[in-house]
C-alpha cells in the first residue's frame, strides 16, 4: 500500500512538472515586462527585475532559513526550543533591513517616476479618447482625426459561428484598421479622456498606461527610439467589448511621418473618413428611451469606403439592394448589442422594434448618425452606402415601417 502511494505521488509530481514545461515552451518570455522601446522603458524594466531579484533572494534566505530551521531542529533528533519572551537585538535588525531595502529601491524608483510625469516641452500633442468600444485619436493643432477599430478579420472571426478558425487570423483582437502613427526620436504628450465610461490606454512596450476618465484629462508622455508595431489593450473594463478595442502604435521615421501627415491633411475630412471605419451607428441612437440612457452601442469595424457618395447612388438603389447591404452590415456590427431581433438589451442597448427614430422621418435618423447625440459620437466617418442600407435596413425589419434611405440623402445631410 505504501508503494503504490509512493507510486502515485511520483507520478503526480511528474505531470506536474510537464505540465509546467509544456506551459513555459508554449509562452517563451511572454509573462515578463517588455523591454520595450524608449527610455522609460528601459527603466522601468531595469526597476522590476531589480525589484523582482531582492524578492527572490529574500524568499530564498527566509524559506531556507525557516526550512533549516524545521529539518535541523527537529523533535525526533532531541531539539528544545529556546524559551525566550524577546530580542531588542533581532528586532532592530530584521527592522532596519527591510527599510535599507524600501529606501535602496524607492530612490531609483521616485526618479523614473518624476521623468514619467514631465510632460513639458513635447514635439507633438494627441488627444486619445475612448470610447466603447473603440479610440479616437486627434493630432492636436494639425487638424488631422480619426477612430481606430478592432480589425475587420479579427470582428469578422469573433462573432458566434462565424466558421473562421481565429488561429488563421493575423494578430487576432490585437489588430485595428487604423493604427496611432507617431515620429520616432519625438517626444510626444498624450491627453487622454474618455466620452463615456473609464478606460484605460495601455502599451506597454512604449511604458504608456492611462486611465481615460470622462470629463477630466490625463497627461504622458513618450519617446519611441526605433520604428515599428506596438500592440497594447484597453486595461480598464468598460462593458461588454471591453476585450474588442485594441491599440496599436505604428512608429515612423520622421520623414515618412511627416509625409503620412501631409497626406492627411491634404486630404481633409473625406481622408479622415475614408481612412477611418467603425460599427452600426444608429442602433444605438434610435430609441424612444429618455436622451440620459442613450449611450454609444458600436461594437467593430465596418468595411470603409469613400464618404462621398457613388455616381450610380445617385439614381438610387433599389430596397432590396439596400435592406441586403444594411443587413450584412447590421448583423456583423449591431447584432452583438441589439441582438439580430432588434430587441436590443433595455436599458444600455435600447430596442429597434417599434422605434420612432427607426420609423419616423429619415433626416432625423441620418442626422443623429452623422452628428450624434448625448453621449453617442458621431459616426460621419461611416460612408454613404453603409449608413443608407443600416438605416433602410432597420427600418424595414421587425415590423418596422420606415422610410427609405439612399446614399444621396446621406451625403446631402453632410454638407
Amino acid at each position: 500500500m505504501q508503494k503504490m502511494l509512493g507510486l502515485a505521488r511520483f507520478a503526480a509530481l511528474m505531470s506536474s512538472l510537464l505540465a509546467s514545461g509544456s506551459a513555459l515552451a508554449y509562452t517563451g518570455a511572454k509573462w515578463n515586462l517588455p523591454e520595450g522601446v524608449t527610455e522609460i522603458s528601459h527603466e522601468v524594466h531595469g526597476l522590476h527585475m531589480m525589484v523582482f531579484w531582492i524578492c527572490v533572494v529574500i524568499g530564498v534566505v527566509v524559506f531556507g532559513a525557516m526550512f533549516y530551521s524545521v529539518f535541523a531542529h527537529r523533535k525526533s533528533k532531541g531539539a528544545v526550543a529556546a524559551k525566550f519572551h524577546e530580542s531588542t537585538t533581532v528586532e532592530i535588525i530584521w527592522t532596519a533591513i527591510p527599510f535599507f531595502i524600501l529606501v535602496a529601491m524607492a530612490i531609483p524608483a521616485a526618479a523614473t517616476l518624476v521623468k514619467m510625469d514631465d510632460t513639458r516641452n513635447a514635439d507633438l500633442s494627441i488627444k486619445v479618447t475612448g470610447y466603447q468600444w473603440k479610440w479616437q485619436y486627434e493630432y492636436v493643432g494639425e487638424d488631422v482625426s480619426y477612430f481606430s477599430t478592432l480589425a475587420k478579420t479579427s470582428n469578422k472571426a469573433r462573432q458566434l459561428q462565424s466558421g473562421v478558425d481565429v488561429n488563421t487570423v493575423d494578430n487576432y483582437l490585437v489588430d485595428v484598421d487604423n493604427p496611432l502613427v507617431l515620429p520616432v526620436g519625438k517626444k510626444i504628450r498624450f491627453l487622454i479622456t474618455s466620452n463615456d465610461v473609464i478606460h484605460a490606454w495601455w502599451v506597454s512596450q512604449i511604458a504608456v498606461k492611462k486611465d481615460a476618465i470622462p470629463g477630466y484629462i490625463n497627461e504622458v508622455w513618450t519617446k519611441i527610439d526605433e520604428p515599428g508595431t506596438f500592440r497594447g489593450v484597453c486595461a480598464e473594463l468598460c462593458g461588454r467589448d471591453h476585450g474588442f478595442m485594441p491599440i496599436v502604435v505604428k512608429a515612423l521615421p520622421e520623414d515618412e511621418f511627416k509625409a503620412w501627415l501631409a497626406e492627411k491633411k491634404g486630404g481633409g475630412e473625406q481622408v479622415a473618413a475614408a481612412a477611418t471605419t467603425s460599427v452600426m451607428p444608429a442602433a444605438a441612437t434610435m430609441t424612444d428611451a429618455a436622451p440620459a440612457a442613450e449611450a454609444p452601442v458600436e461594437v467593430a469595424a465596418v468595411t470603409p469606403a469613400p464618404a462621398a457618395a457613388a455616381p450610380a447612388a445617385a439614381a438610387g438603389k433599389s430596397k432590396e439592394d439596400l435592406v441586403a447591404h444594411g443587413e450584412k452590415v447590421y448583423k456583423g456590427n449591431c447584432a452583438a448589442c441589439h441582438q439580430v431581433t432588434g430587441a436590443g438589451m433595455p436599458p444600455t442597448f435600447p430596442a429597434l422594434v417599434g422605434s420612432k427614430v427607426a420609423t419616423g422621418p429619415k433626416a432625423g435618423a441620418i442626422a443623429q448618425v452623422l452628428k450624434g447625440k448625448n453621449m453617442m459620437p458621431p459616426f460621419s466617418q461611416l460612408s454613404d452606402d453603409d449608413i443608407a442600407g443600416v438605416l433602410t435596413y432597420v427600418a424595414s425589419s421587425w415590423g418596422n415601417k420606415g422610410e427609405i434611405v439612399q446614399a444621396a440623402d446621406v451625403a446631402a445631410a453632410r454638407k
